[in-house]
């Protein structure tokens, strides 16, 4: 099967498997204070992860390229990310490396949003001189390096060896000229990965939960005998990656994607330190089965919810998310109990 194929292969399966299911985000209360003491207009969504300045604290995340179906889908997520003000990540680039035909399948992003902020995305297989390919190939205002071991693993024609990673990261973020942010796929981070990461001078993670799009369940429905089925379970949640990187004291921020099914998710991964919140599945599906027109207008529903829950929880910004009082039932608590997490102190931040 070519790469074309491949790329149009998961839009199918994403499409036949999307549906909201029960994630972690559900384990996550917020206690409710009854005297907000602001207004809706006090709120301002702007955040800062990085050198970066985000209008919205939302990220339209990777999602695809590589195809002419896969080049009308970024084409419309351009629009829709200049429309809405929203940042947005391509799919991930490896692909021109060896097809370099396949480049305006990525290039019609900032083509079709020419002043918007656009993240170019790329495996950590590769080094610094193509990283910076990837960048100029789309203008791209910062680069992320996914992370996906199990979906290789599970890929039929997927890599087998990682041990370059490392590598090749810590030379790409002393090398290209935009910032980097390394980012998980759907399986989550834990903190001794983070801990790694910072040590070779990374300073912008995305944690990439489980809960979300299931990339070995995916994988695994184009292999012959469908032989991974029990690993669709494996990895850390968006809400468990969360809690294990704040436990490390470094300068690195945190961005979440992995299983947001309303703004309600997002706020609480935002309380739960996330500067930026990205969004695939969600936003793919709408555009799919209703058109640009109908993800434009989810997006701003979206916004204006955000500004609603913002003022629900008396925060003006996202710093005053930092101080909102959160308790988690025994889902979370369980984990945090084994890998050692002080869960309690979230509980009681507005005093």
């Amino acid at each position: 099967m070519s790469y074309q194929d491949r790329k149009d292969d998961h839009i199918r399966l994403f499409r036949a498997f999307y549906r909201k299911t029960s994630n972690d985000f559900d384990h996550v209360v917020f206690v409710h204070h009854a005297l907000p003491e602001m207004g809706i207009q006090d709120v301002n969504l702007s955040t800062t992860i990085g050198p970066l300045q985000l209008p919205y604290p939302l990220y339209i995340n990777a999602m695809t390229g590589g195809s002419e179906q896969t080049l009308h889908i970024n084409e419309q997520l351009a629009i829709v990310a200049r429309k809405t003000g929203l940042p947005i990540a391509t799919g991930s680039m490896s692909i021109i490396l060896t097809h370099p035909e396949t480049e305006h399948t990525f290039r019609v992003i900032r083509q079709a949003n020419p002043k918007g902020i656009i993240f170019a995305n790329m495996g950590a297989g590769y080094g610094p001189n193509e990283a910076q390919r990837m960048i100029e190939c789309v203008e791209a205002d910062a680069l992320q390096i996914h992370l996906n071991a199990p979906q290789e693993l599970v890929m039929p024609e997927g890599d087998r060896d990682f041990s370059s990673w490392m590598h090749n990261i810590e030379k790409i973020v002393k090398t290209v000229t935009v910032p980097v942010i390394v980012k998980e796929v759907g399986f989550g981070m834990s903190r001794e990965t983070i801990r790694r990461l910072a040590s070779i001078g990374v300073t912008m993670i995305d944690v990439g939960g489980r809960g979300g799009t299931n990339f070995i369940q995916i994988e695994n429905e184009r292999r012959r005998n469908q032989d991974f089925a029990y690993l669709q379970d494996w990895g850390q949640s968006t809400v468990i990656s969360l809690l294990e990187a704040l436990q490390e004291n470094n300068k690195v921020e945190y961005m979440a994607s992995g299983g947001i099914r309303s703004m309600l998710d997002a706020v609480k991964a935002l309380a739960l330190g996330a500067k930026a919140v990205g969004i695939a599945g969600r936003y793919l599906y709408t555009l799919l089965k209703h058109g640009i027109d109908a993800l434009i207008h989810l997006i701003q529903t979206d916004l204006e919810e955000l500004r609603h829950l913002y003022t629900l929880l008396g925060a003006r910004n996202w710093y005053d998310l930092q101080k909102t009082d959160i308790i988690f039932k025994q889902e979370v608590v369980g984990w945090c109990d084994a890998r050692g997490i002080d869960y309690k102190r979230y509980a009681n931040r507005s005093r």
